[in-house]
């Protein structure tokens, strides 16, 4: 029976009496799916966005440069279950803020990025900053979405929110053209829209159930940002109690406690000696949060027997970026999959026991401090971390770029918690920065420290005036070897004695500190590091500051 006009009227949600510009009713919108900040490099296209966010309990956060707010949004989606929000203008402003996308996309983390767009009658008549938004990130985000009509404006954001959350989490990315987020609409909101969780079949439980019953040398694998510290607690808990290892997804410690008994190392480029065969030698592995893609598998050439037995947990059906062989995929988040794992009781073998005590041996001789006593001579990380890292409290959060000084912290830093460790999977520089200022705004309790090269400092160290500016105290090592490293290795093995535009001459990073409002500190020799750690922690404790240790070492010294 076909319905009335006046029927299908009365069918349809009361619409509310207030008329906001969809620019307000977009923060609005964002508020009431509960996000607390937002990552800005203002520009004249979004000005009722901003106007919107005057208000606003949410905290705009001005940052120096798009690709520093860009990482940050994306660092604080690492840190929460909710899309970090970042606001970048059109054209220039776009284009900078690409990197944070990548990241995003190839780390599989939740992020929105708004960004400002020439008016609606403007389009394809190149006017100013102009660009296609789609053509430009269809290809790098999950979704790209532009608001041609302003009364769609709350749904669109929630469009925007749920597609970044739901399956494989992701960046998303929303075009606001300049002249319709001005216009007055219906300012009631659309209600966010639940993500599915997946889960555990009776059918999957069972068959990995048979599988570890069956297993000799079982090793799980954690990773992706996918988590909840309840999630990492359980599976510890679970595995712990039954003796099986698990290692971590490359720059993604922490979900297994650094001090846990099943904790047996990271997984990825570099990887340490006690980690490098385990791949091969289990014969079952389990992946939660994460699949075997390129770094784990060394270039898709590691676990690529199709006869090994590989249980991947995802919620992405489409497993992309898997290697290797599929024994059985179980489409879940890790959470939900933890829920019914630790429902499943069995007697501990005692191959169990030896083969996660062997591996944890190795993994504890590995991570264990070098002497904190300085040495003569030049400044060295060795005695920084010994230093530092007793004084680090247990929920303490280690962020980090791309290059070989992040090898420290995957040695020594005790990442005790979930998103205890914030990295850039996809190895890009000029990370540390932004992600230690994010993580410290989002966490002011903790202690956050970053360690950054000194070629990818200079990349957004500039970020440290959005650190003072809104009180984010991290404490700030770099490294500085005078060299792009990574580099550096890769041309010795194939280019050996033939250095080439990998050098570097830097300024004086303590002093550029200093200038920027925090605590800087020069070290040279290595008998004056420990009184400069103390120095930085004492300057962030008592004066509230960010701190930062600018510390000269040699070259060609690695972590391992």
């Amino acid at each position: 029976m076909t319905q009335t006009a006046a029927e299908q009227a009365e069918a349809l949600p009361a619409s509310g009496t207030s008329m906001k510009s969809a620019g307000h009713v977009i923060v609005d919108t964002l508020l009431a799916h509960g996000v607390k900040r937002t990552y800005v490099v203002p520009g004249e296209s979004f000005l009722d966005v901003l106007d919107g966010l005057h208000e606003s309990p949410i905290e705009t956060i001005v940052c120096r440069h798009e690709g520093g707010a860009a990482y940050m949004a994306e660092a604080d989606g690492k840190m929460n279950q909710l899309p970090g929000i970042a606001m970048v203008t059109r054209g220039p402003g776009a284009a900078n803020a690409h990197v944070g996308l990548h990241t995003a996309w190839q780390d599989s983390t939740p992020m929105v990025l708004f960004v400002g767009l020439i008016p609606f009658e403007h389009r394809d008549r190149e006017a100013f900053q102009e660009f296609d938004i789609k053509g430009w990130f269809d290809t790098g985000a999950k979704r790209v979405m532009v608001l041609d009509h302003a009364e769609r404006a709350s749904e669109i954001v929630a469009e925007a929110m749920f597609a970044a959350m739901s399956g494989r989490p992701g960046p998303v990315v929303v075009g606001l053209p300049e002249d319709i987020i001005r216009e007055q609409v219906d300012a009631t909101l659309h209600p966010a829209i639940p993500v599915a969780p997946g889960g555990m079949s009776v059918t999957d439980w069972k068959a990995l159930k048979a599988a570890l019953e069956e297993s000799k040398k079982p090793l799980f694998v954690t990773g992706g940002n996918d988590w909840t510290q309840e999630g990492a607690t359980l599976l510890t808990q679970w595995l712990e109690e039954h003796n099986i290892p698990a290692a971590a997804e490359w720059r993604c410690e922490g979900n297994i406690p650094f001090s846990s008994p099943s904790y047996v190392g990271p997984i990825g480029y570099g990887r340490p000696k006690p980690t490098y065969d385990l791949l091969e030698e289990t014969d079952l592995l389990v992946f939660v949060g994460t699949v075997p893609g390129d770094v784990i598998t060394d270039g898709f050439l590691v676990r690529q027997d199709w006869e090994k037995k590989n249980f991947l947990v995802t919620i992405d059906p489409s497993l992309r970026g898997r290697s290797g062989p599929v024994s059985w995929q179980i489409v879940a988040k890790p959470d939900v999959f933890v829920r019914d794992l630790v429902m499943m009781d069995m007697p501990v073998k005692e191959e169990w026991k030896a083969w996660t005590q062997r591996m944890r041996t190795e993994q504890e001789k590995f991570a264990a401090l070098p002497p904190a006593e300085p040495s003569a001579g030049q400044a060295r990380m060795d005695t920084l971390i010994a230093n530092l890292v007793p004084t680090l409290p247990e929920d303490a959060v280690i962020t980090l770029g791309a290059g070989e000084h992040t090898n420290w912290a995957h040695r020594y830093f005790p990442t005790e918690r979930y998103a205890s460790m914030i990295s850039a999977r996809n190895g890009s520089m000029g990370y540390s920065i932004p992600s230690a200022v994010a993580a410290s705004l989002a966490h002011p309790g903790r202690r956050v420290v970053t360690i950054a090269g000194d070629g990818e400092f200079l990349m957004n160290g500039q970020e440290l005036a959005t650190a003072a500016q809104y009180g984010a105290t991290p404490l700030v090592v770099v490294m500085d070897n005078q060299e792009y490293g990574t580099i550096r290795t890769h041309q010795e093995r194939h280019y050996p004695q033939r250095i080439s535009g990998t050098q570097l001459k830097n300024p004086d990073f303590a002093l550029m500190a200093q200038a920027f409002g925090g605590f800087g500190v020069r070290v040279e020799q290595d008998a004056d590091v420990p009184a400069a750690v103390q120095a930085a922690l004492k300057a962030i404790d008592e004066d509230k500051t960010f701190a930062l240790i600018h510390l000269i070492v040699d070259q060609r010294v690695k972590a391992y």
